[in-house]
């Protein structure tokens, strides 16, 4: 795995972040927050679990500082998860910025939720990190068909193909 690798999983989630956020942009206040099912029960409770991880395996990995975890009820609108999102891309793509490949064979220590000590190479927990977002993201377009709602298809295949006819015009 090189830094390159995990730079297009995170713009790959970048870019899908984005096509659902398009979507649920034409969601009522109601159906942001309503709970519809799914393992967090609203879209705006799924996308800041997902914005939550996110900067926590940063943070663990030696990234931008998160500090506690961040609480659904602060993020009344998908404009102020889309804000800070932006602002831990920022983050996190400086952060990567600054690996070169070896970095990724640094073992990183962190306790799990179980109070356990864990501990991994940085490059298997940035590519969960990204990976952890590819799973919600599913859930999240599920919920969003639940509010009769299409997303289209979000699938890396797409992303791809779109990047590579972008860099061929």
């Amino acid at each position: 795995m090189t830094v390159g690798d995990v730079r297009r999983l995170f713009d790959y989630g970048y870019w899908a972040n984005g096509r659902l956020f398009e979507v649920m942009s034409q969601l009522s206040a109601d159906e942001f927050t309503r709970r519809v099912g799914g393992s967090y029960g609203s879209l705006r409770d799924a996308l800041v679990h997902m914005l939550n991880a996110e900067w926590g395996w940063l943070d663990r990995c030696g990234g931008h500082r998160r500090g506690q975890a961040l609480d659904p009820a602060s993020f009344p609108t998908l404009e102020s998860i889309a804000a800070t999102w932006r602002t831990v891309e920022g983050h996190l793509r400086a952060f990567l910025s600054g690996l070169a490949d070896s970095d990724l064979a640094r073992e990183v220590e962190f306790t799990n939720p179980r109070g356990e000590r864990r501990s991994m190479a940085m490059g298997e927990l940035l590519q969960h990190a990204a990976n952890h977002g590819v799973h919600h993201r599913g859930q999240v377009t599920l919920l969003l068909r639940m509010l009769g709602r299409t997303p289209g298809n979000i699938d890396l295949l797409i992303f791809d193909v779109e990047r590579r006819a972008a860099r061929q015009e």
